[in-house]
Parts: C-alpha cells; structure tokens; sequence
C-alpha cells in the first residue's frame, strides 16, 4: 500500500472517530443487534447482581433487565435474596403474607423449590420471593455443611426450565451473597454515579475473587452497570470516567439515567417496560439486555 493510500485510510479513520456519537462512557455509541429468539430454553445462566451497598439500583435493575430479557422470548427466574423483600414487593408480592419462601427451600431439604415460585404478572418471568425469615438464615446456615452451596443445589433443580437466573443480593457481603457467587456463572455491579460508591467496590472485587479462587472457578465480573446517572453535572461524569479507567471494557456501555419513573414503576409493581414502555428508562434496559446477550452473558 502507497503512503498516499496510507495516509487517506489514517485520515478516513480519523473522520470515522470524529463522526461517531460519543456514548456517556467515552466509547462511540453503538446499536446492539437484535437477539434472536431460542429454539429451546435451559440450561440458565446464573447472574449475581451484586453491590454491598444500598441505593445503588439493583432490584431496580434485576427487575427491568429481567423484563426486558423476558421482551426477548428468555424465561428469566428472579431470586429475592434479601429480606427486606423489596424485589417481591416491586413486583407485587407482599412477602408476609407468604408461606412458602427462598428461606424455607434452603433450610429444609423436603421443600421443593417449584412449590415456592411464583408466576409474575410478566409473561416469561418467575419469581422465588423473599421475607424477613431470610435474615435468620446467615445464622443458621452457619452449621452446615458446605454452607455456601445451598442456594446451588437448590437452584440446580430448575435450571433447565429458564434462560437466565438473576439473583437480587442483600448490601452486605456475608454468607447468603457468598451463597450467591457461589451459584453464580457471572456477577453484574450496579454502581451509583457518586464518587463515595467508587470506594465500596474494592472490597467486593476482592470478594467475588475469593470466591472464583475457593468455591466457584468458573464465576466472572459479567459488567459493571452506572446507573442514576446524571449527563448534566461533571460528578457523574467523573464518575463514569473513574469506572472505565478502573474497569475497562467491563463497564456497560448502557447507563441507567436517573429519572422518577423508576420509583412511579415500582409503586405501580411493574417494570418499566410495561409501567412507560417508550419511556427512555424502558429503551435503557433493552438495550442493556441485549449488549448482555451480545457480550455472551445471557443465552
């Protein structure tokens, strides 16, 4: 090739790079294909979706990713693994009014795990709930033994029934996450645009290392997901900066913007697919869900 061809091909790509739409993590805004529909459905991939902090957007995000997965023709299984239940009530389940929980299918190996799911009123979308019983299970499961794979075996059960199975943790990164990393094929980090949440995410990388060294080879960081994300203040911005410095490709190019409809979707129990279907927020987690399925982290 001619230096002048050279050259041209170097300017060409320059002009590329200065047409392309810069996405909010710095990275030319692409479209992700549509996924093509399955022909068969199992065995699940289990997602992790993990953050020892609260506030940050996970039952958020486990709710709408999941019904966007479910858009696509996945059967999705949510797993409320923290007490507070507050993935069982964003989807209208009152968890005390509840006989059958995730707390009784792991304590007591005569319950089976299809008698406790629930049918949500989204089509393709499960759910195992959850109540304040589960809080005594950290100190039960104490004095098992292999303590750690419980919600594994349990969940093996199913696993050729779904997709995806996607695990909403409590903020802390005691024994029922560890549970859950255990389980776990991939980890996603909802992450809140502030700086103060950067500082959090050490100590879970260290734990979800731990975990792939000791219990779980085969358990990866899936992405990390900005969310609350507000393009007019330069903190967000900084953040996001930080993230990808940090993470690399491993941050989701999609970013979850900050808006009132995700609280008006959850007081209304629905996702935001179904409570603002053409609302930005809604368009956010399908694409989310398919740069997931693009990268290989969902079938």
């Amino acid at each position: 090739m001619s230096s002048e061809q050279g050259s041209a091909t170097l300017e060409g790509t320059e002009l590329d790079l200065e047409d392309a739409v810069m996405g909010p993590t710095g990275r030319p805004y692409r479209e992700f294909p549509e996924p093509a529909p399955l022909s068969s459905h199992g065995p699940a991939r289990v997602i992790a979706m993990v953050n020892q902090k609260g506030g940050v957007g996970k039952t958020t995000s486990t709710i709408n990713l999941a019904a966007a997965l479910a858009e696509y023709g996945r059967r999705v299984l949510l797993v409320d693994f923290d007490p507070q239940g507050a993935l069982s009530a964003g989807l209208g389940v009152n968890p005390h009014e509840l006989d059958l929980t995730v707390y009784n299918v792991l304590m007591d190996r005569k319950v089976d795990i299809r008698d406790a799911i629930h049918q949500t009123g989204v089509e393709n979308v499960d759910l195992l709930p959850a109540n304040i019983d589960l809080s005594a299970a950290e100190v039960q499961l104490v004095n098992e033994v292999a303590r750690e794979q419980v919600l594994d075996r349990a969940l093996k059960k199913v696993e050729d029934d779904y997709d995806i199975v996607l695990i909403d943790c409590q903020p802390s990164l005691g024994l029922l996450t560890v549970n859950a990393l255990t389980a776990a094929h991939g980890v996603i980090i909802p992450l809140i645009c502030e700086f103060f949440a950067l500082r959090a995410v050490a100590l879970l990388v260290e734990t979800i290392d731990k975990v792939q060294d000791r219990l779980n080879p085969r358990l990866q960081v899936d992405g990390v997901l900005a969310t609350m994300y507000d393009a007019r203040t330069l903190h967000s911005r900084e953040v996001i900066s930080r993230l990808v410095e940090a993470f690399g490709d491993k941050v989701f190019e999609t970013v979850i913007k900050r808006s009132i409809k995700f609280a008006d979707a959850t007081v209304a129990a629905e996702p935001i697919t179904s409570y603002a279907g053409n609302h930005i927020g809604a368009d956010a987690y399908r694409r989310l869900a398919k740069e997931l399925i693009s990268r290989g982290g969902a079938p």
